[in-house]
């Protein structure tokens, strides 16, 4: 299909009226990431607004989406999850084991050996398609969103006359600076330079109409690392139930109990100095953290080595309405990453009227000035964690302060109704640059 023919196709709505919108992700379920969460409530809130929705997206899939016109699954055969497991067995497609030699399953299955991320590019292929499929049998849409994948395919679509907007949380750039952190030798080294599929990324990115982003921190690293010109990045904040993460005052708060949503086996996340800055706080102060309650947790070494292995306390999976009561029930929630794109864990508990401790890292000094509920330390510092944590704790009334301004702040600044309509104002932007 030509570019003339698909614009033909494209009202330009670029007043007040309602918009048709064609989301892509490569990746739809809550769980499988931030992309999953941002898809759901991003795709509802539009729908709330008036406009109309379609989404094309890869496994593992979204929850139910009745708000929507219609979600068409793009399977594939997830060669690299099941290559990461050791699976071998399941690498033939049942019941249709030929299937594999199809160029993009065999593309992803060479790929996935190779210890290359196979799926961004391999989805927004399988997406283009599928779109130019709906353009010819008369489906039309004012643009395209694509949340995080930046494969080539995207442009494919910019190609058949269509604007296309992309979200990018932050670079991949800094997930492989986290990688580099793990890496213990040269043959993981070369994994993670391999993996990211950087170049691929930053060349799309650099192309598109719209790039939004959710801080001044992820806006200048796109700007940086991808090559974006700032004048077509947006920041517009991070979405967040508020329906949901709110204060509750009927929870009575757990004097000296700290939460901590993060993984140990993230280096980004700061836990290790988190425990060492709780092994130099009295026994009366707990930290419960949200992370995997194996007995391989690496958080229980550094607890025993802190001397404060009987004060920590893995919850491991929890579902989000017994998070929402953990951040209600706390006395603090603490921060320690060395890098954050935004910081949601910190905004849902000010959310929920809770202060938090936090290294001034990433975005996280955006955030806690925006809901007011917080202090800032320096990153790997568990000295001036310790400190500060203290320092909080002894002060009740200054919490109670701060859990009264917090939760008003938050939900003006990043509640899912403003984000929605700044993503809309960020639509009709590209849809008049088109």
């Amino acid at each position: 299909m030509t570019g003339e023919l698909a614009a033909e196709r494209a009202p330009r709505a670029t007043g007040t009226g309602p918009l048709r919108i064609c989301f892509v992700a490569y990746r739809g379920n809550m769980n499988c990431g931030g992309q999953g969460v941002y898809l759901w409530f991003l795709a509802r809130e539009l729908a709330r607004l008036g406009h109309e929705v379609d989404v094309l997206v890869g496994p593992p899939y979204p929850d139910p989406m009745p708000f929507t016109g219609d979600v068409e699954p793009l399977p594939n055969e997830q060669f690299w999850g099941k290559w990461f497991v050791g699976d071998a067995a399941a690498f033939l497609p049942r019941p249709h084991p030929l299937r594999i030699f199809s160029p993009l399953n065999f593309y992803e299955l060479a790929a996935s050996r190779l210890g290359f991320l196979p799926e961004p590019f391999a989805f927004s292929v399988r997406a283009f398609r599928a779109l130019a499929t709906r353009l010819r049998r008369g489906a039309r849409y004012d643009v395209v969103h694509d949340v995080q994948c930046l494969g080539y395919g995207l442009l494919g679509m910019q190609a058949l006359g269509l604007p296309v907007v992309t979200t990018v949380h932050h670079p991949l750039s800094v997930d492989r600076r986290a990688s580099f952190l793990r890496d213990t030798n040269l043959w993981e080294t070369i994994g993670s330079m391999q993996f990211y599929p950087l170049g691929m990324q930053a060349f799309v990115a650099s192309r598109l109409e719209r790039v939004m982003t959710s801080s001044e921190t992820s806006r200048e690293l796109i700007h940086r690392d991808f090559g974006v010109e700032t004048a077509r990045i947006r920041m517009i904040g991070n979405g967040l139930d508020t329906e949901l993460f709110k204060p509750d005052p009927t929870v009575p708060r757990n004097e000296g109990e700290l939460l901590c949503i993060g993984r140990a086996a993230d280096p980004n996340k700061g836990v290790r100095t988190l425990i060492r800055a709780v092994g130099k706080l009295g026994p009366d102060v707990r930290l419960t953290l949200v992370d995997s309650a194996s007995s391989g947790n690496d958080a229980r070494r550094w607890a025993r080595e802190a001397g404060c292995e009987d004060r920590l306390h893995l919850t491991g999976r929890v579902e989000t309405e017994e998070l929402v009561s953990l951040y209600q029930r706390a006395s603090l929630v603490v921060v320690p990453s060395r890098f954050e794109g935004f910081g949601l864990p910190a905004a849902e508990a000010m959310a929920c009227g809770t202060p938090i401790v936090a290294s001034r890292a990433g975005a996280l000094p955006e955030v806690l000035e925006t809901g007011g509920a917080g202090v800032l330390v320096p990153i790997d510092d568990p000295e001036a964690l310790a400190k500060a944590i203290g320092a909080l704790l002894e002060q009740p009334e200054a919490r109670r302060e701060m859990s009264a301004l917090a939760p008003a702040r938050i939900q003006a600044a990043y509640a899912w109704p403003a984000i929605a309509s700044r993503t809309v104002e960020v639509y009709r932007e590209a849809i008049a640059a088109r």
